[in-house]
């Protein structure tokens, strides 16, 4: 049997993500190149679309992951994670599907390398990316470096700069100006 049969057996020929019936062809998730059984998932037209130019990317369309992401298969899991990923900054539906969504540690980290594109902007603690203006809620005391103050969990710091550093932002908190790191921060 083909490679292509079996994806289409396995998904009863229907997209893996959102079960639409019409031109399935198989995708690849990255990092991997060759279009096998392990690394492939079957999409229509409009997923693939949307997953290749994420600009024209609709978010109505997506609030099917919220049955996608409960799939047993691995390329199917990575695929669903990204996009939440992409949409929870703009979209609380998405933010809560990541909450709840579980995977493999092996799984994560192959979701997690097709996002590094990402990896070079500040992210709170659930990774959200964070932008200047934001408003943050600190998660846990943090010593100020250089005095026996301390932020307590739960300040908010309203009106962030962002850093040279992706890992750090800044802002006021207790009237004092100072950089946090990011991931000790929740947007609100």
């Amino acid at each position: 049997m083909s490679t292509e049969a079996t994806l289409l057996e396995r998904c009863e020929s229907k997209c893996e993500l959102c079960a639409a019936e019409a031109s399935l062809t198989p995708y690849v998730v990255a990092p991997h190149t060759l279009v096998t059984v392990d690394h492939s998932a079957m999409l229509c037209d409009t997923c693939k679309s949307q997953i290749e130019d994420p600009e024209t990317a609709d978010a109505n369309h997506w609030r099917c992951l919220n049955d996608s992401m409960w799939s047993q298969v691995p390329p199917v899991q990575v695929l669903a994670w990204r996009q939440l990923k992409r949409l929870s900054a703009a979209e609380g539906w998405a933010h809560d599907l990541l909450d709840m969504m579980y995977m493999e540690e092996e799984i994560a980290n192959w979701a997690a390398i097709g996002m590094d594109d990402d990896a070079e902007k500040p992210r709170d603690v659930n990774g959200v990316e964070l932008k200047k203006g934001d408003d943050v809620t600190i998660i846990k005391d943090l010593p100020i470096k250089g005095s026996s103050q301390v932020i307590k969990q739960g300040t908010v710091v309203r009106g962030i700069s962002l850093a040279d550093d992706p890992k750090l932002i800044s802002g006021k908190a207790n009237g004092q100006s100072m950089y946090i790191i990011a991931e000790y921060c929740r947007k609100k």
